[in-house]
């Protein structure tokens, strides 16, 4: 049998940008996403501190060290500039590599670089 688990989040990231006007997706600055084990293309959900939605959506690129998180498309009706979010990504496995997977955490600052980082939930 197979199991979704948790793989990795970024932990209140701030929107730097919405672009409604974009064919869709979520664009990360690709150093944020080297340090959580993100891809472009994979899917992630997405959870919005300030008002409580939850979506999903794939990731594109950005630009190394801008700190960018552009929610894009129909996904930026869902949050405004400077809102803080939460983005997941999941992994599905079996039930002998949940049980030693340690998802990976990275806690960002208000300009979104890292404030910390580790892994597991305990």
């Amino acid at each position: 049998m197979n199991i979704t688990m948790l793989y990795s989040k970024l932990h209140r990231a701030t929107v730097t940008d919405a672009n409604l006007n974009y064919v869709g997706s979520i664009t990360i600055d690709q150093n944020l996403l080297d340090a959580a084990s993100m891809r472009v293309g994979q899917k992630i959900d997405i959870v919005n501190i300030n008002n409580g939605e939850r979506f999903s959506t794939y990731i594109i690129s950005g630009e190394r060290g801008k700190g960018d998180i552009c929610l894009n498309g129909a996904a930026a009706r869902k949050v405004h500039k400077g809102d803080k979010i939460i983005i997941i990504a999941y992994a599905t496995m079996t039930e002998e590599e949940a049980d030693s997977h340690s998802p990976k955490i990275v806690i960002l600052d208000e300009d979104n670089g890292i404030a910390q980082e580790f892994e597991g939930l305990e």
